[in-house]
């Protein structure tokens, strides 16, 4: 049933779960993944943390301890999702050393609420990064504007960086000449910038969530499930450029590492559409997908993994038509992106709430 996964590796695809748990940490199962389901990295995000947090006693001993600490909720949040990350680290660390420091990767999120917060953002990452302390970690920052600036601040100091919630072409390009400028700057201070990893996560899913509500109100049923394919297939094609580009050439001289792109939201919200279509359509060398644990699973159980599907010209040719007939129907590209950026915002902000609350809740029944 693994090969699939196995298959999907070897086109060059780096099979990332997208997910983290004490108990899936103290179970081994994170173990079991790697070494069975060819999983090489993890990333997380607020709602994995609150969802997990709700479930089971995992968490118990610790908030046991933080309440008899008095710790406030603040800092509670940072000591668990910390804990559990600097753990995951540590499982993934000989993928880290088996793949020359390219995987075995793990991703903590910036606090949600300082995501229009540039300087925040910053001092946020710095202490993030000297919180989990382990070479194998990604600090996931949002690509938005106040983001930007951060990412190459951030960069510049020689931390790695996974960024988050990319949603529309031009971002990512806006992503990609951040990466550069602090490549550029991590250079100019003598750091040896071959140590740099950085991931761009472009979610897929949520693009046709958003354009194919619009189809159906505008009575364009047959276009619905093309655009979030299509859209991370542009992305590529922008990636091919930039990571052409003298510029680029200059740094990959000094060291540097291409920054990947990473699939993110590749679990299927529509049942219409196949439950792999975000894994077997999105297969390019050089990329990650990081899949929910079901997203993981059908695609072990059923992808039909057939080569490559970005293949260049042809393919990107054929992205650019369906954003073409999207148009033509009525469907409003950047307002799409433009909604989904503040929505993915304000759903990782909601969730950091609700972990917060529950966490609040859990130190006093404890104290």
């Amino acid at each position: 049933m693994t090969e699939n996964l196995k298959t999907l590796s070897d086109e060059g695809v780096s099979i990332w779960l997208d997910d983290v748990s004490r108990e899936r940490l103290r179970s081994g199962n994170l173990e079991q993944l790697v070494r069975d389901k060819h999983v090489v990295g993890v990333t997380s995000n607020p709602t994995i943390f609150a969802n997990a947090l709700s479930k089971g006693d995992a968490y118990d001993a610790q908030l046991r301890e933080l309440a008899v600490r008095g710790v406030g909720v603040d800092e509670a949040s940072r000591a668990i999702t910390t804990y559990d990350i600097r753990w995951a680290c540590d499982v993934l660390r000989p993928v880290y050393d088996r793949t020359d420091r390219v995987d075995g990767r793990v991703s903590i999120e910036v606090d949600p609420r300082l995501a229009r917060a540039t300087e925040a953002t910053i001092a946020e990452a710095k202490a993030l990064w000297w919180t989990v302390d382990r070479p194998n970690l990604l600090i996931k920052i949002p690509a938005t504007l106040e983001g930007l600036p951060a990412i190459t601040s951030v960069l510049a100091e020689g931390i790695s960086v996974n960024v988050t919630l990319i949603f529309s072409v031009q971002r990512y390009g806006e992503v990609i000449d951040a990466y550069f400028a602090g490549l550029e700057q991590a250079l100019a201070k003598g750091l040896d910038i071959s140590g740099i990893e950085s991931v761009a996560s472009f979610f897929v899913s949520r693009v046709d969530t958003e354009a194919d509500k619009r189809l159906e109100k505008l009575g364009r049923p047959e276009l619905k499930g093309r655009a979030g394919v299509a859209n991370a297939q542009l992305a590529h094609e922008l990636y091919d450029q930039k990571f052409s580009s003298e510029r680029w050439k200059a740094l990959e001289a000094a060291g540097a590492r291409p920054q990947r792109p990473l699939w993110a939201s590749t679990g299927v919200k529509d049942p219409s559409l196949p439950d792999t279509l975000y894994v077997t359509e999105l297969v390019a060398p050089g990329t990650v997908n990081t899949m929910p644990e079901a997203t993981l699973d059908a695609a072990a159980d059923h992808a039909v993994i057939h080569g490559a599907t970005i293949v260049g010209a042809e393919t990107y040719a054929a992205a650019h038509a369906v954003f073409s007939e999207l148009k033509d129907a009525g469907v409003d590209y950047d307002d799409v992106v433009r909604v989904l950026e503040d929505e993915g915002v304000e759903k990782f902000e909601t969730s950091w709430n609700q972990l917060l609350e529950t966490l609040k809740g859990e130190l006093e029944a404890k104290a």
